[in-house]
Formats: C-alpha cells, sequence, structure tokens
C-alpha cells in the first residue's frame, strides 16, 4: 500500500486515480467528524464532499512540510467553522429544531441535548473550539491537536479544560 505522500506526489505528476485512493483511505475518518458534529447525514455528506473538493483544488500545491492528515485536519476544521459561522444563528434561535406537539418524545430530547451542546461549542473561543472538535469529534491526542494547530501539547490540554469549564457553565445556565 502506497504512503500518502507517494499518492499525493502520484497525483501531481497528473494521475488522478491517486486522489481516488486518499478519498477511499480518508472518507470515512472525514464524513464521521461531520455526521457527529452536525447530527445530519445529508449536511455530513456535503461537508465531506466540500473537504475533498477543496483538497483537490489545493493538493498540486502540497509541500510534504507535514503530515497529509495534518493538511488534511486543517481543512476539515476550517470548513467546521465555515459552517459553524454560516449557520450560527440557526443554532441560537433553535428553528430547525422545534417539535410538534405530538412528536416529543426521548429521541427528540436527546437530538437538542446534542444541538444545544454544539451550538454551546461553537460559541468557545476559536482555539477552544478547534481543540474541542477535534478532541471529542475525531478522539485525537493532545499531541496530535497540538501539531495540527501548532500549538504545545500543553497549551492543547489547557485550551481543552478551559473550553470543558465554559461548556460545563454554559449548559447549566441553559437547564
Amino acid at each position: 500500500m502506497k504512503t500518502d505522500h507517494e499518492l499525493i506526489k502520484i497525483f501531481q505528476n497528473g494521475n488522478e486515480s491517486a486522489f481516488d485512493d486518499l478519498v477511499r483511505r480518508y472518507l470515512p475518518q472525514v464524513y464521521g467528524f461531520f455526521s457527529s458534529f452536525t447530527g445530519n447525514k445529508m449536511v455530513a455528506d456535503d461537508l465531506a464532499q466540500e473537504v475533498f473538493l477543496k483538497l483537490y483544488k489545493n493538493l498540486a500545491k502540497f509541500r510534504f512540510e507535514a503530515a497529509f492528515s495534518t493538511y488534511l485536519y486543517r481543512i476539515q476544521f476550517n470548513l467546521a467553522n465555515t459552517y459553524i459561522r454560516r449557520n450560527r444563528w440557526r443554532n441560537l434561535l433553535h428553528l430547525d429544531q422545534v417539535p410538534e406537539q405530538a412528536d416529543f418524545d426521548n429521541s427528540q430530547e436527546i437530538g437538542w441535548a446534542k444541538t444545544e451542546l454544539w451550538a454551546a461549542v461553537a460559541g468557545l473561543p476559536k482555539k477552544q473550539r478547534l481543540v474541542v472538535m477535534m478532541r471529542i469529534s475525531q478522539e485525537l491526542p493532545f499531541r496530535n491537536i497540538a501539531g495540527i494547530l501548532e500549538i504545545s501539547e500543553d497549551s492543547a490540554k489547557v485550551n481543552y479544560q478551559h473550553a470543558l469549564k465554559t461548556l460545563k457553565t454554559n449548559v447549566e445556565r441553559i437547564k
């Protein structure tokens, strides 16, 4: 099996099937992140597709200075931040979450709790938000998070702890 860097070099030399191999390798991870992040399979599908479209357009400029996974995470989390900014009003107003009286059940309540949590995450400062998203959605170790964000591992841990404290306060305020 070829490494990511080998596939990128092959792609940069004009063989587009190498890009297909990268997509097959990373699509489950990217889709899984957006699926847990949005709670909506169609939105997750669209966002994952957008990640790979951006990757396709920019892979020719890849400089091999970092691991491909780091490059992909950056695209993924930049898109997640864009999604949060675009949909902040919807998260705050919850217009798409209002159930009809007869439809209220426990599963709807669980969905609301997840929406509330991600809305609270969206309100965090950018660095804290990124650390929380990577730690919770991708289950990345702090060492990897630090490398992706170009911060120290201790800084990643501190940002995570501050974010958890803020989230706990905000979620308790909602109750």
